[in-house]
């Protein structure tokens, strides 16, 4: 079956005017037009196509790579807006539809939404949505605390960032764990840092707990070596002195120096923090 919005391999089959025949192992083809050939091929070839439906609604292969393809989030560009949608940019020459009742604000030309693609049942065509969260569960978490997990940016809150969780669950990054900018889109590697009972979950940019201490002693590290051996920054430093330098909270910063200082690595002094020769 030649599902819509998916990559398929298929098979050339046989070239006509209108572009090449492709089939799967069960028979279906489709046309990928006279544009998107490959500039050598035989019959029998595999070729990796994207299919979707064209401005007539008929099933399409293309070698574009869209944005994004079914079932997925992305972050996309409004190009149109008509009076019974708007139309995104994903990569196609056919725009990605979302109609009003799938939009959590009347989308306008020229701004980005972070917008989830799903299959209408009823019409058999992709379509897209920017209420994202309705395409998210937490009812079962598949996650575990300490878990390193893939995040994608979604809205700013008072406490500090929702983010969707591998494109399965919502979770919280508070802004006292963001030390660099975020912006909605932006694709992350996180840490989950815990799970509640009433499937809330709290993520992290950087390794939760004790297991931070690995990765920032070893960047605290790297940057002695590239600053001569030495770093004015100590315990008096400030919050915002520490985060300028190494990107981390003042918390992460001592906990990592007083484990490269038990490990005889680093001399502590009141100017700053000394590489040990030798070490």
């Amino acid at each position: 079956m030649l599902t819509i919005g998916e990559y398929h391999v298929l098979k050339i089959d046989r070239d006509t005017e209108p572009g090449l025949f492709l089939k799967d192992d069960e028979g279906n083809e489709v046309l990928l037009p006279n544009k998107y050939k490959p500039t050598s091929f035989e019959i029998g070839d595999e070729i990796e196509v994207f299919v979707y439906l064209d401005h007539e609604e008929r099933p399409v292969a293309t070698t574009l790579k869209p944005f994004i393809k079914l079932d997925e989030f992305g972050y996309l560009k409004c190009v149109e807006v008509s009076d019974i949608g708007a139309f995104l940019d994903w990569g196609l020459e056919k725009h990605l539809f979302v109609p009003f009742k799938e939009q959590v604000t009347k989308m306008r030309k020229g701004d980005k939404y972070l917008v989830f693609c799903y299959l209408d049942e009823l019409t058999g065509r992709l379509v897209a949505s920017s209420k994202t969260n309705a395409f998210l569960d937490n009812s079962q978490l598949t996650v575990e605390p300490f878990e390193e997990v893939n995040l994608i940016v979604s809205n700013p809150t008072e406490l500090g960032w929702n983010v969707i969780i591998n494109e399965i669950h919502q979770g919280l990054l508070y802004k006292d764990d963001v030390f660099q900018k975020l912006h909605t889109g932006d694709k992350l590697t996180g840490f989950i840092k815990k799970t509640r009972p009433d499937g809330k979950i709290d993520v992290t940019l950087q390794r939760p707990g004790y297991r931070s201490i690995e990765p920032n002693a070893q960047e605290i590290l790297t940057h002695l070596e590239l600053k001569g051996g030495y770093i004015g920054l100590t315990d008096k430093s400030s919050p915002d002195e520490i985060q300028n330098q190494l990107q981390m909270s003042k918390k992460s910063f001592k906990r990592a120096i007083g484990n490269l200082y038990k490990q005889r690595m680093v001399d502590i002094k009141d100017d700053g923090i000394y590489l040990r020769k030798g070490e």
